[in-house]
């Protein structure tokens, strides 16, 4: 009698691979790019680049020191750093942004096991780490080469209505860190990852119409709420994290509606104006119970 070989899931392999994923992921990322590179000049091309090699070298490096498997190619470091680069203004020092990078690679990802293992979104948690360490160069945003506030702050000291007008915020024309600005160009990524079936729309509308619905709710303009800060960005790009979001559809909903209402009590209790980052890492830490509690249960199988 043939022994059967009996092995981990998955048993059924499609077609999309890691390396895949990211490509598309770092296409739908390409709008956003262009966008800081018109809005703020050619520098920030700069420090996406510093963010995107210094994340791969600290990939490359820590695999090798360690004699794991080099997963360099499959693109993963490349998405952490375009992500974290989006994360940081235009003037930060790009020492920092190794150092952002560092943060993200390593203590964030290569720790907990590498890519598929690590309980939080890397380049959410480094921001949070920079806006610690880094209190001075990560609020220092330009617009026009002239220091200005960015649309949150006249929302948290309750001027929003003085602050920039819609077409601003939809077109990026405002400041703020180099990926969060365009909202345009963000959607424009949103669209390309639902055609090529990369991310679902659960967790992205949810967060995104459960901050508007909230916003009103405090009297803010729900539109320049949900077009200011890094909305857009967390919830298109961070919250739909494979590895860090919940898998099931309800979880997913679950999830987003999360975000949101963390965002916006951070925005509006919070002394930090921005309340996106901290709410995705919030909602990281608790996606394991919420995939539990959603988890359909095998017909027959005993309840847990």
């Amino acid at each position: 009698m043939k022994l059967l070989t009996v092995s981990p899931a998955p048993h059924i392999h499609g077609k999309a691979t890691t390396s895949g994923i990211m490509r598309d992921v770092l296409i739908a990322l390409a709008p956003a790019a262009v966008a800081s590179a018109v809005i703020f000049g050619l520098r920030a091309l700069l420090v996406i680049a510093v963010c995107v090699a210094s994340s791969v070298v600290f990939e490359w490096g820590y695999e090798k020191l360690t004699k794991r498997d080099n997963t360099v190619r499959d693109m993963s470091a490349c998405v952490t750093g375009v992500l974290l680069a989006y994360n940081l203004p235009v003037t930060i020092p790009l020492w920092q942004a190794v150092v952002g990078s560092a943060v993200a690679i390593i203590l964030v990802k290569q720790l907990f096991g590498g890519i598929g293992r690590n309980f939080a979104n890397p380049a959410i948690t480094a921001r949070i780490f920079m806006a610690l360490a880094f209190a001075g160069t990560m609020s220092n945003f330009t617009y026009d080469a002239v220091t200005s506030a960015t649309p949150l702050v006249y929302l948290q000291n309750g001027a929003f209505s003085f602050s920039y007008s819609v077409r601003d915020l939809f077109l990026g024309t405002h400041a703020g860190v180099l990926g969060e600005t365009c909202a345009v160009a963000l959607i424009i990524g949103f669209v390309y990852l639902l055609i090529r079936r990369v991310i679902s729309w659960e967790t992205s509308v949810v967060y995104v119409v459960v901050v508007f619905a909230l916003s009103a709710a405090f009297g803010w303009d729900p539109v320049r709420s949900i077009l200011s800060g890094g909305l857009m960005l967390g919830a298109i790009f961070m919250a739909t994290d494979y590895v860090t979001a919940p898998m099931t559809f309800w979880g997913r909903v679950i999830f987003g509606a999360g975000c949101g209402v963390l965002t916006v009590i951070i925005r509006r209790y919070g002394s930090y104006p921005e309340g996106v980052s901290f709410s995705i890492l919030l909602m990281n830490i608790l996606t394991p119970y919420i995939n539990k509690l959603t988890m359909s249960r095998p017909f027959g199988g005993a309840r847990t």
